[in-house]
């Protein structure tokens, strides 16, 4: 629009063995020992999340229905041409759904703030370098999703190649010259901004289940985008 690792048992017997793991197993990590090292840190910034609390339940629901919904709905869209006949034109339908996952984002933005806002903060966090940090990365963030914007136009950002809009070649400028998906990178880069900024331990791990979000919707639309414009091209060489 776009993906909690379990306890080291490195120094712990295995469920069914009785004995510990071979030393062996972390020789890719420098001979590491799971044993060894030291889960305080980790176990204390969870300790600063509720995930029961209602607030962030509800930013983690938003945060997974908004990729499972736009994705849904294109394909449908582009396997009926439902919205196409409904709303007079494909323009007109990309436009609509365009504004309504729009919405949706800024639904998710509150949920995501008001999570935060009704968690501690974490007082590593809680300086000036941890804020001005953030607020460069939210910086990043914003240049990427916007010059992705206008790089793709309405209509490219917002799946208008589900509905028959298909661009005429792939876009390689700025920021696509830089890395795959800078959309998706640059909305999780605002989101770890905005976190960092508020020292919110619970807006971080918010911000690791956008990127698993995002994630995720890219394995299910880049083959199929692909698809789409493979079907193109042996369209134009049929002609």
């Amino acid at each position: 629009m776009a993906r909690g690792p379990g306890p080291g048992a490195g120094g712990r017997a295995a469920a069914g063995g009785g004995r510990p793991f071979p030393r062996e197993c972390c020789e890719g990590l420098g001979g590491l020992e799971y044993g060894q090292v030291d889960v305080t840190a980790m176990a204390r910034l969870f300790g600063y999340v509720d995930v029961t609390d209602s607030g962030f339940i509800a930013a983690v629901l938003s945060i997974a229905f908004n990729p499972l919904f736009w994705n849904v709905v294109a394909r449908w869209e582009h396997k009926t041409r439902a919205l196409s006949r409904v709303f007079g034109s494909p323009h007109a339908a990309c436009y609509c759904l365009g504004a309504v996952i729009l919405m949706l984002n800024c639904v998710r933005s509150h949920c995501f703030t008001e999570a935060m806002k009704s968690q501690p903060k974490l007082e590593g966090l809680d300086c000036h370098w941890a804020y001005y940090s953030g607020l460069a990365i939210l910086a990043v963030g914003t240049v990427f999703v916007i010059s992705s914007f206008l790089a793709l136009g309405f209509t490219g950002t917002f799946l208008g190649d589900y509905f028959g809009i298909l661009m005429e070649a792939k876009v390689t400028s700025f920021p696509f010259s830089v890395l795959d998906n800078p959309m998706y990178w640059g909305s999780t880069a605002i989101y770890l901004g905005w976190s960092l900024m508020h020292a919110s331990p619970a807006g971080l791990l918010l911000t690791a289940v956008v990127a698993i979000s995002y994630t995720i919707a890219m394995l299910y639309e880049g083959p199929f985008t692909e698809e789409i414009y493979r079907q193109k091209q042996k369209g134009v060489k049929n002609k």
